[in-house]
C-alpha cells in the first residue's frame, strides 16, 4: 500500500510540474515571443510598403527611360534634318554660283549683241554708199545643195578678189528652178546659199560679218523654167560683191 501511495504521489508531483511548466511556457511565449512576432509583423508590413515604393520607383525609372529614348529619337531626327538642311544650303550656294555665272555670261552676250547691232547699223547706213562691183553665179545639180568642183573654183576666185580689199560686203542669194513645191524650193535655196557661205568663210577666210545671206526659192528666175537649159541656170547661188563708191 505504501508503494502505491508513493507512485500516486510521484505522479501527482509530475502532473503539478507539467502544469507549472505549461504555465511558465505560456507566460514565456506571452512575454518574449509575442513582442518579437509583433516586430516581425511590423517588419513585414514595412517590407510590403517598401516593395510598393520600389515598384513605383521602377515605374518612374521606366518612364524616365522611355522619355530619354524619345528625346534621343528626336535628337537623331533633328540631326538628320540639320544634315539635309546643310545639303540643301550647299546646293543653294552651288545653284546661286551657277546662276551668277549664267547672268555674267548673259551680260557679256548682251554687250556683244549690242556691239553687233551697232556694227550692223553702221553697215546698213553705209550700204547706201556701196555699189555692185561684181556678180558670180554658182550652179547646182538638180535637188542638190552640194558644191561641185567648178563651183568651188569660182568661190576661190571670189575669195582671191576680195582678199586685197579693205572695205567690201557680199550678198549671197540662193535660187531654184520651178521643180518641186514652193516650200521645198525655199528650203533648198537656203541650203544652197548656206553651202556657199560656209565655203567662203572656212576655205576663203572671208569674215562672216561681211556676208549677208538669203534664200528666195524659185522666185526671180534667171531663165525660162520651161526649158532644160533655163532650169539649169535657175539652180544657182548669186554671189554679189559691193564696194564703196569713189570719194566715200
Amino acid at each position: 500500500m505504501k508503494r502505491s501511495e508513493g507512485v500516486v504521489l510521484a505522479l501527482a508531483v509530475a502532473a503539478l510540474a507539467l502544469v507549472s511548466v505549461g504555465c511558465a511556457t505560456k507566460k514565456y511565449v506571452r512575454e518574449t515571443v509575442a513582442p518579437v512576432q509583433t516586430k516581425v509583423d511590423e517588419v513585414d508590413k514595412r517590407t510590403t510598403q517598401q516593395g510598393g515604393q520600389i515598384a513605383e520607383l521602377e515605374k518612374g525609372v521606366s518612364r524616365v527611360g522611355e522619355q530619354a529614348k524619345t528625346a534621343d529619337d528626336r535628337a537623331g531626327a533633328a540631326a538628320r534634318e540639320a544634315a539635309r538642311a546643310n545639303e540643301q544650303a550647299a546646293l543653294g550656294i552651288k545653284d546661286a554660283a551657277g546662276a551668277r555665272s549664267l547672268a555674267e555670261k548673259g551680260v557679256a552676250e548682251a554687250g556683244q549683241a549690242q556691239r553687233n547691232v551697232t556694227t550692223l547699223g553702221t553697215k546698213v547706213e553705209n550700204l547706201d554708199n556701196y555699189k555692185l562691183s561684181s556678180t558670180e553665179s554658182v550652179l547646182f545639180n538638180l535637188n542638190s545643195s552640194t558644191l561641185t568642183d567648178e563651183a568651188k573654183q569660182q568661190l576661190d576666185g571670189v575669195a582671191a578678189k576680195v582678199s586685197s580689199m579693205k572695205h567690201y560686203t557680199i550678198e549671197v542669194q540662193g535660187f531654184t528652178d520651178s521643180t518641186g513645191t514652193p516650200e521645198y524650193n525655199d528650203r533648198l535655196s537656203q541650203r544652197r546659199a548656206e553651202a556657199v557661205v560656209r565655203y567662203l568663210t572656212l576655205q576663203g577666210k572671208i569674215p562672216l560679218y561681211r556676208v549677208e545671206i538669203a534664200g528666195y526659192g524659185e522666185e526671180n528666175p534667171a531663165a525660162d523654167n520651161k526649158t532644160r537649159d533655163g532650169r539649169k541656170e535657175n539652180r544657182r547661188v548669186e554671189v554679189r560683191i559691193y564696194t564703196p563708191e569713189l570719194g566715200v
